[in-house]
């Protein structure tokens, strides 16, 4: 069963119910941007849990009421910071990132709906499995990179247990910094998940932000076993 007919089938179980920068608009009588959302100067994004907790019917088909996804090929929302599942939902929305269910279930929500449901997920707790394997092939990319080919350690932006970046407040103030809430934690998403995601960041498929074309670089360094290693190793941290 292919990706896509997985998640239509999700959704038949389920009763039927801005501040960027852009590079580039859509050009005028067409979906389609031409550039990449620039998310680097947006702020933190608020929402109202509440009011989301009402408009996820639909979303629950897929990525279950409380964020834990129904099947393993999909994200786990649980716990992610909401400015990122914002930007998703934005993207989705914008045509900047393209997906036979999401940019027709983006299409349909106001800004106001993409926040509510974004706090909405990130008002969870992720999934944390446990047992993780610290010398694994995985832990090591993870945590040390490979220099020798270029690849950076990804807890350098994700963090070093996955729940994203923490840096010592002593040590920012007053300088200028990433925007860590753009970014997505990886804790706890499944093994289909990452290397779902990894294949398309190498692809190109996923490069409409400005996020995803960082990504696409890293991602285009790691090789088929790189890819596996690393999907082995998140889901159990």
């Amino acid at each position: 069963m292919n990706y896509a007919s997985t998640v239509l089938l999700a959704l038949l179980a389920a009763a039927p119910i801005a501040a960027f920068a852009q590079e580039a608009s859509p050009p005028a009588g067409t979906g389609t941007p031409t550039g990449f959302m620039d998310v680097r100067a947006i702020r933190p994004v608020a929402g109202d849990a509440k009011a989301g907790a009402g408009k996820v019917t639909i979303c629950s088909a897929c990525h279950g009421h409380s964020g834990m996804a129904v099947v393993p090929e999909l994200g786990n929302l649980a716990g992610q910071p909401a400015t990122y599942l914002y930007i998703q939902l934005k993207a989705f929305k914008d045509g900047y990132r393209s997906d036979p269910v999401m940019s027709g279930q983006a299409a349909r929500l106001s800004d106001e709906d993409m926040r509510d449901i974004a706090a909405y997920y990130a008002s969870f707790a992720p999934a944390s499995h446990g047992g993780t394997d610290t010398s694994s092939p995985g832990a090591r990319l993870y945590r040390e990179g490979d220099p020798g080919r270029g690849i950076p350690p990804c807890q350098g932006c994700h963090g070093p247990d996955a729940r994203g970046p923490r840096p010592f407040v002593a040590d920012v103030e007053g300088k200028p910094q990433p925007p860590w809430f753009t970014y997505p934690y990886l804790h706890g998403q499944s093994a289909n998940f990452v290397t779902k995601a990894l294949g398309d960041f190498r692809a190109g498929v996923r490069a409409g932000t400005s996020n995803a074309r960082i990504m696409q670089g890293v991602a285009q360094g790691l090789s088929d076993a790189d890819i596996q290693a690393l999907s082995a190793y998140l889901p159990h941290l």
